[in-house]
Parts: C-alpha cells; structure tokens; sequence
C-alpha cells in the first residue's frame, strides 16, 4: 500500500446539515472506507421551530396549529396527543364518532409515514422504482386527507373536544376504495424488493441494534419493534378505544434495515385493518362537544393559567 502511494487511514466527511438527506435537521460525521461507512455520529439539534415555547401563551385550541407541524408526517398524531392531553387536563372525553375518525386517519396517515420512508430509503438505495410506487401510494392518501380536512399537510383537524369537522359526502367511499387497492400494491412492493439481491445486499445486517441499545436510547415504532421489543403504545397504554380494535404488532428479531422494513410492511397491512373496523364504527352522532360542555372560563388563556406552575 506504501509503495502504490495509496491512503490507508479513513476519510471524514461532514454529512448535513444542509444536505437533500437530511432536510436541515442534523449533521452526520462519517467516517468512510472508500465506499464503506465505518461509523456514524449524528450531530443533533440543529431544527429549533419554538413550538413548545409559543403553545405557552396561546390559548388552547390555537396549540394546535404548532403541534401539527412538529412531524409533517404524521401531523395527525401529533394533533391527537396534544388534545388527549388537554382533554384530561379539562375532564371531557371527545365524542365517540370524532374517536373512532380520529382512529382512521391516524392509521391513514401511518401508511403515508410508511410510504416515504419506503420511497425514500428505495430512492437511496437505487431502487427507483420503489420510490415512485410509494409516492403514487401516498398521494392517494393525500386526497383523502385535503378531501376531509382541507390541507394536504398540517391539518389542524383534531380539536379539543373533538374535530374541525365532520367527514364530507362521499370520503367513506374514498376510504373503502383505498382499502381495495392497498393490500395488492403492499404485495407488488414485497414482490419487487424482498427477493432482490440488491435490496437484500444493502440491508440485511445493515444498521443492526440490539434490544437493549434500543432501550438504552429511547428508540421507539417500528426501529424497535424490528429488534424484537413488542412495545406499542396502542396495545400496552390504549387511546382513544384502540383496546377496542383487533390488529397484531408485527416482530422481527434481526434489528437491521431489513428486519424494518419487513415490519413497516406489515404495519401497513394491520393499519389497513383497522381503518376497514373504524369505517364500520361509523355511526351517526356529534364529532365535536359542544362549547357549553367544555369547561372553559371566560378565556382560554386565563383557564390556562390555573394549570402553570
């Protein structure tokens, strides 16, 4: 190697944080051998978007419009952990036609998240077809949602005490007609990558993390589950009635990149489920408590005040 006048130690390279990657939100440092990632530090802290810090002194219901921005992908979780809490806080309980549509567009919007990992991930691994399915995927999601809600992302939909509003003429069969043609577009995905040797070079024990790392940093959703740790906040602390719903936590035992997106796979087709058991829920009555059954005081704010410390 010395006499070829070769390098033999590792390049460092800064990934991030303005990188297309990693959309501002941190800095990877790698250390590479050739083509190879030896390891990988991430550099966290460089997305700062003040929601905690505003949803201080605004009232209630305007908390909303800053906690669905937290994750653009899944907005509607945010929304909905947001107003569970403000909702305990106050004592009420959302009626059940706004729980069981809440449920719905959770899972809807879980499929969307799994989908741009799905393409994304494909996108970098060279599998640009994946990307271009699963982007077809989501943006029927999409239309469902702008159909219901009005915006495509960033939906303040879910509202204390209930919803914005109610679900329009003809989203129902929106819904149903997604849930025909899902479960067959999951299956082409498997058929096109599970068995590709690509995909499996550059995945299978690829980023593997045992269970106990996983718990000793506080990974959570599908990484976990992937390690083998059947943790689910739906099943092991129900909200919003999902004790209620029958759906399986999908497994995996190998922790790799692999082992993860076999189970996003199959959370898609559990949330499939669950979305086909909400629409048979669905059933006449209020989406949103009336302001007469909410107990604020003359002011959101000043109702606000009794609960800081």
């Amino acid at each position: 190697m010395e006499d070829l006048g070769l390098r033999e130690e590792t390049m460092i390279i800064n990934m991030g944080p303005q990188h297309p990657s990693t959309h501002g939100v941190l800095r990877m440092v790698l250390a590479l051998d050739g083509e190879y990632v030896v390891s990988c530090r991430p550099v966290i802290g460089y997305l700062h978007t003040g929601i905690e810090k505003n949803t201080e002194y605004r009232t209630w219901q305007q908390g909303v419009t800053f906690v669905t921005r937290a994750d653009y992908l899944s907005p509607f979780f945010n929304e909905t952990a947001y107003c569970l809490a403000v909702e305990r806080l106050l004592g009420i309980e959302a009626p059940p036609r706004a729980q069981v549509i809440r449920v719905m567009v959770m899972e809807l919007n879980r499929i969307a998240s799994h989908l741009v990992w799905l393409a994304t991930t494909g996108l970098e691994l060279g599998a640009i077809s994946m990307m271009l399915y699963g982007l077809r995927e989501r943006e029927e999601i999409l239309r469902i949602f702008e159909m219901v809600t009005g915006l495509r992302l960033n939906h303040a939909y879910v509202r204390v005490g209930g919803l914005s509003m109610d679900l329009p003429d003809g989203a129902v069969d929106r819904v149903r007609a997604f849930l025909k043609l899902m479960p067959g577009r999951i299956h082409e995905y498997q058929e096109l990558l599970s068995g590709s040797p690509i995909w499996r070079q550059r995945t299978v024990g690829i980023g593997s993390v045992s269970p106990e790392d996983m718990l000793a940093l506080g990974v959570t959703g599908p990484m976990m589950r992937a390690a083998g740790v059947s943790w689910d906040l739906r099943k092991e602390e129900p909200y919003c009635g999902y004790e209620t719903y029958d759906f399986e936590v999908p497994l995996r035992e190998a922790g790799d990149c692999f082992a993860r997106y076999e189970v996003r796979l199959e959370e898609m087709r559990q949330s499939l489920r669950i979305v086909e058991q909400c629409l048979d829920r669905l059933t006449p009555g209020p989406w949103v408590r009336t302001a007469s059954a909410i107990p604020w005081s003359t002011s959101s704010t000043s109702w606000r005040s009794r609960w800081r410390p």
